[in-house]
């Protein structure tokens, strides 16, 4: 009976892991500017709801790049981003230029090289600008500007971003939710192709989620079941004790997986930490880990140590169950992920939590009739 429940419990995690993905809304074709401002082509973005216009004319020794960038930020007294990195994909390297408004009351833009992870500070960039403009109009914030590039350049590693907050006249850090942190690709600005750095990134951390989601959060626990309940039925012995270990080296390895699939997303996320959910993946990999080992050490049923190791092994267990649970919850805060997600793994677990209590009633419901059934030795009287 418990392996039937869990197995349609594995099921239902499967289809409700998946993570929200963000998409670019509007049509950029429907825009019009002032001042006349007119662009010979435009893309939807694939993030932020937002979308870029220019227009580009190669010359000698240098290309014109003409451009609006049109993105809503979280709110009024937000900023917009858009920017070229020449030397690499990320945030790092950016010539950055950042729409917000000043200190008058005026909306404007200012220049930033991005050298680190830390504050920003206005400066110039590797790329001649002018007539940069902004303006703030039907919840959007609209940048504009002129560029000048290297000659040859038709291919360019684009960067943008939104933030909600501006103090002092400095922009302050940016949300770390997917959309933000997947706004970055590149843009052919003769043919006016568009391709999104952020489509792999969503697959590695939808791996993530789904690879740690079913080894930690269903396989083990499952393997815990057969442990806990089936060894009280005679005839399921030993078969409980090879579902048990099934369960539990399926649910090391595909966890494994998603750990070590959780670390290569770490190092591609330079200056982004999320140090709880981090150390607590580090800790059950630790710990399953161990437990994986204690099974070559388990002592015979008979020896003065087994108690011992029966201690250790399951505290080790429900540690592992409590800890997979909590960080399955960090990750999908981490992944933003879509209430239905978070419910649909709620309900697991609470399908998995009323097994094991039915199963329980019923183990200590055979034990006690075992135990009562037992004859009772009659006394001996000697004369």
């Amino acid at each position: 009976m418990a392996a039937r429940a869990a197995l349609l419990i594995l099921l239902a995690v499967l289809l409700f892991s998946g993570v929200v993905r963000g998409n670019a809304a509007g049509s950029c074709s429907s825009m019009s500017f002032p001042s006349n401002r007119v662009y010979a082509a435009c893309s939807d973005l694939p993030r932020l709801s937002s979308s870029l216009h220019w227009t580009y004319e190669g010359g000698k020794g240098f290309g014109s790049l003409s451009f609006a960038f049109v993105a809503p930020p979280p709110s009024q007294s937000g900023w917009v981003s858009w920017a070229i990195n020449p030397s690499g994909g990320g945030m790092i390297g950016c010539q950055a230029l950042i729409a917000f408004r000043q200190p008058d009351g005026a909306m404007g833009v200012k220049t930033y090289n991005v050298t680190g992870y830390g504050p920003v500070s206005e400066g110039p960039i590797a790329y001649e600008t002018s007539d940069l403009a902004a303006e703030f109009t039907g919840g959007a914030m609209r940048m504009f500007g002129k560029m000048k590039l290297p000659e040859g350049t038709t291919v360019v590693k684009q960067v943008w971003q939104v933030g909600a907050e501006v103090v002092d006249g400095v922009p302050q850090k940016h949300d770390f939710k997917p959309e933000n942190l997947e706004s970055m690709g590149t843009v052919d600005l003769l043919s006016g192709g568009i391709s999104g750095a952020g489509s792999s990134a969503s697959r590695s951390k939808n791996t993530h989620g789904i690879l740690c989601v079913v080894s930690w959060g269903v396989l083990l626990p499952l393997g815990q079941i057969f442990a806990r309940y089936l060894k009280t039925f005679k005839s399921a012995d030993p078969a409980w004790f090879y579902l048990h270990i099934s369960c539990q080296m399926l649910g090391y390895v595909i966890g494994v997986a998603g750990w070590a699939t959780g670390l290569v997303l770490g190092n591609k996320s330079k200056g982004i930490v999320h140090t709880n959910h981090r150390n607590i993946g580090i800790t059950l990999f630790t710990f399953c880990t161990l437990q994986v080992f204690a099974l070559f050490l388990r002592p015979n049923k008979d020896h003065k140590y087994r108690l011992y190791w029966n201690i250790y092994h399951h505290s080790i267990g429900y540690s592992v169950i409590i800890l997979s649970i909590v960080n399955i919850f960090k990750g999908m805060d981490i992944l933003a992920v879509e209430q239905k997600w978070r419910t649909g793994y709620i309900v697991a677990i609470c399908i998995l939590g009323g097994v094991a209590l039915i199963l329980e009633i019923i183990t200590w419901t055979i034990v006690l009739k075992r135990k009562s059934g037992k004859p009772k030795e009659r006394p001996t009287f000697h004369v």
